[in-house]
């Protein structure tokens, strides 16, 4: 099977080509420029070395959320494009998930985190079983102290996972200690191969229905509801 993974939830952006399991380019970019300007040159890029054409390939994996609101719907944009126009297979994968399967060869609960502002951050659980990823708490919007508390009762190990998890270190270590531990600088980026890795044996979705996982009302649905009811009705703000 001929993948194209592509992550733009986040700062960083990831790219991939993987054909049959085997990884055969991947770009991660970690430069504070707008994905849209890098993303589709990138594809193109990638595909070239690979000496694959858009047209040669079976699916495209897309990082589907949590993340920035604009950087999640480049990627998904342009999967469901491509999806769409070439006939392939779209798969969604969770951009927690994404970030998790960076944390390897570790018995610890592994916790992707990204920074969601105003002290919340978007979380989830995972742990590996078998060389499998499983999801063991859903991914959520939630108060980073409502986290760190939680995961203070399970009085387990964990590893915490993501280019946003050094703004937090030294409230993570206040309130976990010991318990708490950190992947190195490059493991904390997300990878697409591994996003590919993920995604080969993931169910296709619909690429007409397919939207971003954002987790929390955008801007324009939380201003609203300041002075609407939201009942009634169909969603006023299209998630696409």
């Amino acid at each position: 099977m001929k993948i194209l993974a592509l992550d733009t939830s986040n700062q960083a952006m990831s790219v991939a080509v993987m054909v049959d399991g085997q990884v055969l380019a991947e770009m991660t970019l970690n430069r504070k420029k707008t994905h849209s300007e890098q993303l589709l040159p990138t594809i193109d890029h990638l595909l070239q070395l690979s000496a694959l054409t858009p047209e040669a390939l079976d699916r495209v994996v897309v990082a589907d959320g949590p993340g920035s609101y604009t950087g999640l719907r480049i990627a998904v944009t342009t999967a469901k494009t491509l999806a769409d126009t070439l006939q392939l297979e779209l798969v969604g994968i969770s951009s927690l998930a994404t970030l998790a399967a960076g944390a390897l060869r570790t018995k610890d609960i592994i916790v992707p985190l990204m920074d969601a502002r105003r002290q919340n951050v978007f979380a989830g659980m995972y742990q590996w079983l078998d060389g499998a990823l499983i999801n063991v708490a859903a991914d959520r919007h939630v108060a980073l102290e409502q986290l760190l508390a939680e995961l203070a009762l399970l009085k387990q190990p964990v590893t915490f996972i993501g280019g946003d998890v050094a703004k937090f270190r030294d409230a993570i270590k206040a309130r976990l200690g010991a318990q708490a531990h950190f992947v190195d600088a490059v493991s904390a980026l997300p990878q697409a191969g591994r996003l590919a890795l993920l995604g080969q044996q993931a169910a296709p979705v619909p690429p007409a229905t397919f939207v971003p996982r954002y987790l929390r009302l955008t801007e324009a649905e939380t201003n609203w509801l300041k002075t609407h009811d939201d009942k009634g009705h169909a969603p006023y703000v299209e998630k696409v």
